[in-house]
């Protein structure tokens, strides 16, 4: 059996749940790397959050790490991140593609940088580690089906994945987690998650159906999304409000408070086993996510966590006091102020952190270990996600397996695990 035999046979047998080990090849690195060799970087997306975060930190560790390719389906912005990349190293060497797959191609880039939509993550992730590329990835995934393809293939690929999310590495969500774990409320009796679930709209260009500007790849931008006549405001930061790309705020915002919230329950790797809840959206023009929500989730020893889109929280309650973080990364809160005076690194229980993301991408590149967030940690909090969306469009409270990864004798909901791919853009074709 040939290795494209391998690969179309391991997608295309990767249902749900994945019955039996699975055999990829074995890839080499494109090159070996020294202690002081600068890792090569390879980014796909140059927005907001690619350039204003992502890039920012590779900036920082300059003397580790170099930016030599940058991709984005939009020239305006890939062309301004190419001479803000090229400041950076004093030289013009940053190569620009608009087809990702160009850059995959380069022999000399060792690990990616995912910073597109939703709906291209795991694609994206996957074709690269394919061409033999260490990844970090922006989160969520676009369906539970696609983020459990993406954690089977990592489990068994020789590639570092690492999911680009700050939260583990900011000293208030840290010490937290750590004072959970370590018992110092007790039993974990409720948790709360709030969230910011109101659209936060931002104007590129209007909302408008427009003639696709020149230089910007539209057939690109959608890849295996349903295709869609082009409006400024379905792209950059507004994708995330479009039903076809995202599913809102519960899995953008999710994606770091509900994963804060798993790290101190100790269910990175597991998840709760009923959802019921309520949401609204807005009642005209094409924004079609929950902007609104109230939901309950429950775990199998019968803690509940409540997840509402009102502001910005995560609130822990256990049978010996409380830890509060209320707004983006503010102080951490306690019932008990000496816990906040805690030396945590003298603590039984020491969870894994780094200084960011990226400093934790690159060292793992060069060491093979585990990242911070592994990719089956992104998948359980995206399911959550993933899990209220689909409980609030089908109105009704939804029984879970978390084991089985399915929902319990509920044949709709199961169908909604899953999306369909537009030509030619399906995952099984693509590993050929």
């Amino acid at each position: 059996m040939n290795k494209k035999q391998n690969r179309r046979i391991f997608i295309k047998n990767s249902a749900i749940v994945t019955a039996g080990a699975m055999v990829l090849p074995t890839i080499i690195p494109s090159c070996a790397k020294g202690a002081n060799d600068k890792i090569t970087i390879g980014m796909i997306g140059t927005g907001d959050h690619g350039m204003h975060w992502n890039f920012k930190n590779y900036q920082r560790i300059k003397d580790k790490c170099q930016v030599i390719a940058i991709c984005d389906v939009d020239k305006v912005r890939m062309m301004s991140a190419k001479e803000v990349v090229n400041k950076t190293y004093e030289g013009k060497g940053c190569r620009t593609y608009s087809d990702f797959r160009e850059l995959l191609e380069r022999k000399d880039i060792d690990g990616v940088q995912i910073s597109t939509p939703d709906h291209w993550h795991v694609h994206q992730a996957i074709m690269a580690m394919e061409a033999g590329k260490d990844v970090i990835c922006e989160k969520p995934t676009w369906t539970i089906q696609l983020g459990r393809i993406l954690s089977d293939y990592v489990a068994k690929s020789d590639r570092i994945f690492a999911t680009s999310l700050e939260d583990r590495s900011l000293e208030s969500y840290y010490r937290m987690a750590m004072l959970v774990r370590n018992g110092y409320i007790g039993d974990i009796k409720k948790m709360r998650i709030g969230l910011p679930g109101e659209h936060s709209v931002k104007n590129y260009g209007g909302t408008e159906f427009k003639e696709v500007p020149k230089g910007f790849d539209w057939e690109m931008w959608l890849g295996p999304a349903p295709y869609s006549e082009y409006s400024p405001g379905k792209t950059h930061w507004n994708f995330r409000w479009c039903d076809d790309y995202s599913v809102g705020s519960i899995a953008d915002w999710g994606a770091h408070i509900i994963d804060t919230a798993q790290w101190c329950n100790g269910t990175e790797k597991w998840g709760p086993v009923e959802v019921e809840g309520v949401g609204s959206m807005p009642k005209e023009g094409y924004y079609d996510t929950f902007n609104k929500y109230s939901l309950t989730y429950r775990y199998e020893n019968g803690l509940e966590m409540d997840v509402h889109g009102d502001f910005v929280e995560i609130f822990i309650e256990g049978t010996e006091g409380w830890l509060l973080v209320k707004g983006w990364n503010q102080a951490l809160q306690s019932s008990n102020p000496e816990w906040l005076k805690v030396d945590l690194t003298k603590e039984n229980t020491q969870l894994y952190t780094a200084k960011t993301e990226q400093d934790n991408f690159i060292e793992c590149i060069k060491s093979r270990k585990e990242p911070y967030h592994p990719a089956e940690d992104m998948h359980r909090t995206a399911t959550i996600a993933h899990m209220g969306h689909i409980a609030m469009k089908l109105q009704r409270k939804l029984q879970w397996d978390p084991g089985k990864e399915e929902f319990i004798k509920d044949d709709e909901a199961n169908a909604m695990r899953l999306r369909s791919e537009r030509d030619p853009w399906k995952l099984a074709d693509l590993m050929v």
